[in-house]
This record gives structure tokens, C-alpha cells and sequence, in this order.
């Protein structure tokens, strides 16, 4: 099975100018956990609610104030529509990542997560539980 098959469509895209504010508030209406940074229809980072909530409400910092751009990961790791769900779960794991951009020439055209991989292909669930379980994990031996 491809990528194409189970990714969403109609993705949610947020400017690096915006401000976290206006990030959080379209995460909330729209009930997701990350939004891909992109200018001028190019991929350019993806902002999580991880991020926010690490970088900027732990530090205290005014959301109205503080632009995406600042705390955005730049450097994202994207699949193709075509790219198997192996492969594609194979890079997430590797990456510690929890949702992979769609790129078709040059273009976002899509967003898979691992959600969508384990609900698709049930017997990838043991290489995605890796990646779900890991923050699990170095909480507990941390504690």
C-alpha cells in the first residue's frame, strides 16, 4: 500500500510570519496536533503543539508576540505519494517523527501520521509502537 492511499488531503498550512497565536488557534478549531509551515505553496518546516508548548509557553513567552518562523522545525523529512507505508513508517521511526509532509513535484499535496499507517497496515503497529512508545520509555527510566 502507498502513501497516497491513506494520506490527508487539505492540509492545514500556516505562514512562517504568522504569529504562535494564530498557529494555536487554528490547531484548536481544526482539532491538530501540528501545522505545516509553508511560502509561496513550498514546504519551509512544520510547528507541532509540542513545539509550542516547549519553546514558548514553558519559556513564558507572549503568543501574540512570537512569529512560527522562530520555532518551527526547518528541517523536515518528507515522503512522496507514492512511497510504500513501510517505507514511510520506516522513516519516521528513524527520525523520531509522528507525521510525514506529502511532497509531489515540489508541492504539498498531502500529510500521513503514524495513526494512519497503524490503522491502515495493522502489522506495521509493532515498528510504529517504537516511536509512540518511546518518550514513554525515557520518562520512565528518567523517573
Amino acid at each position: 500500500m502507498r502513501v497516497k492511499e491513506i494520506m490527508t488531503t487539505g492540509v492545514k498550512t500556516v505562514s512562517p510570519k504568522s504569529t504562535i497565536q494564530e498557529a494555536a488557534k487554528l490547531m484548536s478549531e481544526f482539532r491538530i496536533g501540528c501545522l505545516l509551515v509553508t511560502e509561496k505553496k513550498i514546504l519551509v518546516g512544520i510547528i507541532t503543539e509540542s513545539d509550542i508548548m516547549r519553546e514558548v509557553v514553558s519559556k513564558n513567552l507572549l503568543p501574540s508576540k512570537v512569529k512560527v518562523g522562530e520555532f518551527m522545525s526547518k528541517e523536515v523529512i518528507a515522503v512522496g505519494p507514492d512511497t510504500e507505508l513501510e517505507d514511510a513508517a520506516d522513516a519516521m521511526t528513524e527520525r523520531k517523527v509522528k507525521r510525514l509532509p506529502v511532497i509531489y513535484k515540489n508541492q504539498l499535496v498531502g500529510i500521513v501520521s503514524a495513526v494512519d499507517i497503524v490503522a491502515a497496515e495493522p502489522k506495521l503497529m509493532e515498528q510504529i509502537a517504537k516511536l509512540v512508545l518511546l518518550p514513554v520509555k525515557k520518562k520512565l527510566s528518567a523517573g
